[in-house]
């Protein structure tokens, strides 16, 4: 019955000899373990599970988003042909984890063999790898070749580099696609438009806003699912509006396409206050979870920039996040090993404050980040990076904890994406692997690419005292305490000289300022 869907689960055999496990962020048709597959002959099998939920305090929207539309995948599955098992989290019989749930699906089906594509997180990969012993029948684990660059391949373009940069992965990967590419030179002489990607935002009119999808029974059944069981979890419920089907992600990226990419590049970085969208896509939730191909979208947008509809700068710009960081950032994560979330390069301790969890706080870019977050799972790449997790870094956040932080919240968090995203590249905390420099900044950053300031009671001009931007005095104690590790870098030689052109009544001043800063902020830490 459409519009409703509980547990449903085959008692008997009824042909079943193969089982194929979809997990929740492989909600694609053109998944590799179903390719080559009989359909009479197969049986695929859905969870809900616990352990999947609460091994960090998702979201509740992430959750709802997640379960209502692997909902959907399975009753799109079963209108292709598939005879699928679906146990939803409220199942009686549900046993609260993968392993578990596969066991009870071979004891209903007795399998003569489990096809399942390869996890995303190292966590759930070790669990695909026991299955073959736990049950005593063949595992076959295909790659996930809904991503370009397969872990091979990384490695190989990674072995022996002394330095593993993502503009010239990026690069490798033009040229392996295609994309935005003139015979076998990059498009308008140039691989890289970043600089022009920086312009402030001049005024509110013309702010496109996402499609917003009204709930349907499924999801309206989900939400209420989840507020009953993850109620205590960070986030909003109200105003639930995500694509939870691949034809409403479809409609989301037409909807980008026409009136958000054109302006996308030149105001990319940008912030404003109570504009969490801007002109981003919002679509990292559907690709990251298997309801748009990243390949194809990257197709449409050069699409639209070839006929004439999107600058080259805004095509660019998008191209990149796509097959440069996202590939470069899977890659990372693959190749150094599930111990890569426990590095800290910098001995960062301190907890993170409570803030972090609520958005109160008089630091007006603070709250609108986190305030967005908190009511949307969602904020833009430049808030993520340049305002929580820039804070993050200059107070000395531990990275472990921000790490799971952001996996928490955000609605497109997977860890083979966020680790290496905030513990590499936000909390250098990998010690320059994955960036060459702390993405570190004053108030003088936010100040130039957003109204917030104009917004906050502190003042973005001063660098010491009660009124003072806090950003400022926790950027130059950055630099001082860890100069050490940092002195140096080449590309923090200018900040170090401007510090060292400073008396030592100045630098006594900013760093006092900055240790009665954090002392307030270690009585808030949650």
């Amino acid at each position: 019955m459409r519009g409703h869907v509980g547990s449903r689960v085959s008692k008997g055999k009824r042909g079943v000899t193969i089982l194929i496990p979809v997990l929740g962020d492989q909600l694609s048709m053109a998944l590799s373990s179903l390719r080559d597959i009989d359909k009479t002959e197969a049986r695929i099998l859905m969870m809900e599970v616990d352990e999947e939920a609460t091994y960090v305090r998702h979201h509740v929207k992430k959750i709802a988003f997640l379960f209502s539309a692997m909902r959907h995948h399975a009753q799109a599955l079963r209108e292709a042909g598939w005879r699928v098992d679906y146990v939803t989290l409220d199942d009686p019989d549900n046993q609260g984890g993968f392993s578990a749930e596969v066991a009870r699906a071979v004891e209903r089906h007795s399998p003569d063999r489990i096809v399942v594509t390869e996890a995303g997180e190292w966590r759930v990969q070790a669990m695909l790898e026991h299955w073959s012993d736990r049950f005593g029948i063949p595992v076959d684990i295909r790659a996930d070749d809904r991503f370009l660059c397969g872990h091979d391949e990384f490695e190989q373009w990674a072995r022996g580099r002394k330095t593993l940069r993502m503009e010239f992965f990026y690069r490798e990967m033009r040229r392996k696609t295609g994309l935005l590419m003139d015979g076998d030179q990059p498009e308008g002489g140039k691989w890289n438009y970043d600089a022009e990607n920086r312009k402030p935002v001049g005024g509110r009119l013309g702010i496109p806003q996402p499609l917003s999808f009204e709930p349907d029974a499924i999801t309206r059944e989900v939400i209420a699912l989840v507020t009953q069981r993850f109620g205590e979890h960070v986030g909003r419920i109200e105003g639930f509006g995500f694509a939870v089907t691949h034809a409403d992600a479809m409609r989301q990226r037409g909807h980008f396409l026409r009136y958000m990419l054109p302006h996308f590049g030149d105001h990319q970085d940008a912030m404003l206050t109570g504009e969490p969208w801007l002109w981003h896509s919002i679509l990292s939730p559907y690709i990251n979870a298997g309801l748009l191909d990243p390949i194809d979208l990257c197709r449409a947008v050069e699409k639209q920039y070839r006929e004439g509809k999107a600058p080259l700068n805004a095509a660019e710009g998008f191209i990149r996040q796509i097959i440069g960081w996202r590939e470069f950032v899977r890659g990372i994560y693959w190749r150094e090993g599930p111990d890569y979330t426990a590095r800290n390069f910098l001995n960062a301790k301190r907890d993170l404050p409570g803030f972090y969890w609520t958005g109160e706080t008089d630091m007006h870019c603070m709250a609108e980040a986190i305030g967005g977050t908190i009511d949307h799972a969602y904020a833009h790449h430049i808030q993520r990076l340049m305002v929580t997790g820039n804070f993050a870094l200059l107070m000395g956040a531990d990275p472990e904890q921000v790490q799971r932080w952001y996996l928490e919240v955000y609605a497109d968090a997977y860890e083979w994406v966020e680790a290496p995203n905030t513990l590499g590249m936000s909390q250098f905390g990998d010690g320059g692997l994955l960036a060459s420099k702390p993405y570190a900044s004053s108030g003088a950053y936010i100040h130039r690419m957003s109204d917030y300031c104009g917004h906050c009671r502190y003042d973005v001009k001063q660098r010491t005292g009660e009124d003072a931007c806090p950003f400022n005095a926790l950027y130059w104690d950055f630099l001082a305490r860890n100069r050490g590790k940092l002195g140096d870098n080449q590309r923090l030689a200018m900040p170090y000289r401007n510090w060292d052109r400073m008396d030592d009544a100045t630098q006594r001043g900013i760093r006092a300022s900055a240790r009665a800063f954090l002392e307030r902020l270690a009585r808030q830490a949650g």
